[in-house]
């Protein structure tokens, strides 16, 4: 097991890979600390006003739309052989956006046969149209249905995507012919904040430390550990409907992580034995481009959580202390909350 260790990725904190080392500067009085933050905060959400959701795309990218009559081995193989972890789903019947396909849909429906052993068998016959009878079954969250127009101002995709507490939101337009929905992109809180750290320099006026912005979540974070099988951390996942579950050691060190997506690793070939895995073989399995584990201490600033933003792909950070002891969750969507609504009515 020790072996296996080493070969994951290495943790990546901000203040250590993309500070300089040297002594810091005294501190600054709070009031001129305080006044760049909130002129900071102002200068990021006049950006979002007046920019729209189109300008945040790429000049070139790739689309994958599912339709709902799809079987859901079939999708997962298409979602895994493109490298992708979510997909817009089409109703061909009514010719409309039907949702998005996470993995956390897949999820449900590894919870859902767990709970109905008896209809195991017919998890190879299960379409998309019917992960709606999934989510009722086992009390969990439906599907993704928010979308905006690709015109829609930045700010208020954000607001949308904050109420809804979706994670990515797709963009639909209509066809000026046929006046038919389509489906034009889909925009993840990644692409927004890096967006917004390549664009807006003031983002290197926010100086406050964590610990004084009072965000993330500190409290009651579900841990799992090296040996825990990969089942009880779908649980976990299901139960408190998070992405992602810590893996720490005895004394609280954080190791890793485990997130939804990993799931779609073990299941991709339609066998679900490998679920009774522990958490460190499973990881075994993972694809060689995972990007790492992204961390923080309480006394990053978000000026340098930008720069990491701005330089790596992240989905969230694993808050440490100085011996890599785990604290908290700074989620992605922690950050854009802060950046639209703090000091907000």
């Amino acid at each position: 097991m020790s072996d296996a260790v080493q070969q994951w990725p290495p943790i990546v904190g901000p203040a250590s890979f993309l500070r300089p080392q040297q002594k810091p500067p005294p501190p600054e009085p709070v009031d001129i600390v305080d006044k760049e933050q909130a002129e900071g905060l102002r200068a990021i959400r006049e950006f979002l006003k007046v920019r729209t959701t189109y300008d945040v795309l790429p000049v070139s990218f790739r689309l994958v739309i599912l339709d709902t009559s799809l079987l859901v081995k079939k999708s997962l193989n298409i979602l895994v052989h493109n490298g992708i972890v979510s997909a817009p789903l089409w109703n061909s019947k009514t010719s409309t956006f039907a949702g998005l396909l996470t993995s956390s849909d897949f999820i449900n429906v590894i919870q859902y046969y767990y709970q109905y052993p008896s209809k195991f068998e017919e998890i190879d016959r299960f379409r998309l149209d019917s992960l709606r009878d999934i989510e009722k079954a086992i009390g969990v969250t439906p599907i993704e249905t928010v979308s905006v127009h690709p015109m829609v101002p930045l700010y208020d995709a954000c607001r949308r995507m904050l109420k809804s507490r979706a994670r990515r939101i797709p963009l639909i337009d209509l066809d000026d012919e046929t006046q038919q929905e389509m489906v034009v992109s889909v925009l993840t809180q990644f692409r927004i904040l890096k967006f917004v750290a390549v664009n807006v320099r003031e983002t290197q006026m926010l100086r406050k430390p964590l610990c004084d912005l009072g965000i993330g979540t500190y409290e009651g974070v579900q841990t799992a550990g090296m040996d825990t099988p990969v089942i009880k951390v779908i649980h976990q996942l299901v139960g408190r409907d998070i992405s992602s579950v810590p893996i720490v050691d005895d004394r609280g060190v954080l190791l890793n992580i485990y997130e939804s997506v990993d799931v779609l690793t073990l299941i991709k070939g339609g066998s679900y034995d490998d679920l009774n895995l522990s958490v460190g073989d499973a990881l075994m399995k993972r694809p060689d481009d995972f990007p790492g584990v992204h961390t923080c201490s309480p006394q990053d600033r978000l000026d340098t959580i930008f720069d990491t933003i701005r330089r790596s792909r992240v989905h969230r950070l694993m808050v440490v202390d100085t011996n890599n002891v785990f604290k908290g969750v700074l989620t992605l969507s922690d950050i854009l909350h802060y950046l639209l609504l703090d000091g907000e009515e």
